[in-house]
């Protein structure tokens, strides 16, 4: 397995090795939705509509499992997974309970922000600046700043790669 695919989380590849799966099914069916059993016996399902309502925006795209599955997989394609990563470890900072906030910063920062950072992100020099004061009192909203930069970043730039991508054109051309 090549170096980059080992970043994925293991639950991603699952979930983009079936929606290859799904969406090569797809094209050869004309039901409203299709079904796929992935390993954990739990039904993965993809609503003819829903890669239609990806177009719609970024965050729509988002809050679809299968949406964010193949935006991951084609950022990781693109060698830019660390933008999603990074909003994705930001989200579920905004949950972690207060007595592990410091813990949980400092290895968001140290993965994705630090200069040594090994996901470094591409962030400008002050607003990695008062991301590293916030760091001193770690509080749930102290990443909000370089995690909005980021959000920005992947609707401006990645998010239209994507809908201009040959995966995404070929499966909104068979649900449309």
């Amino acid at each position: 397995m090549c170096r980059g695919l080992e970043s994925l989380p293991s639950t991603c590849l699952e979930r983009a090795k079936e929606l290859k799966a799904l969406f090569g099914s797809f094209l050869q069916k004309s039901d409203h939705s299709i079904t796929c059993q992935s390993k954990k016996s739990e039904k993965l399902r993809l609503n003819v509509d829903e890669p239609l309502k990806w177009k719609e925006s970024l965050e729509s795209l988002l809050s679809s499992q299968n949406g964010l599955c193949m935006f991951r997989a084609f950022l990781h394609s693109e060698f830019s997974e660390e933008n999603i990563a990074f909003y994705l470890a930001c989200e579920d900072y905004r949950e972690t309970k207060h007595s592990k906030l410091a813990a949980k910063a400092k290895k968001i920062y140290d993965e994705f922000i630090g200069s040594d950072a090994p996901r470094e992100v591409n962030l400008d020099h002050v607003t990695k600046a008062i991301t590293k004061e916030n760091m001193a009192h770690p509080n749930q909203s102290c990443f909000n700043l370089a995690k909005a930069k980021i959000y920005t970043l992947m609707e401006k730039d990645c998010y239209p790669r994507f809908l201009k991508s040959t995966a995404y054109l070929e499966l909104s051309r068979k649900t449309g």
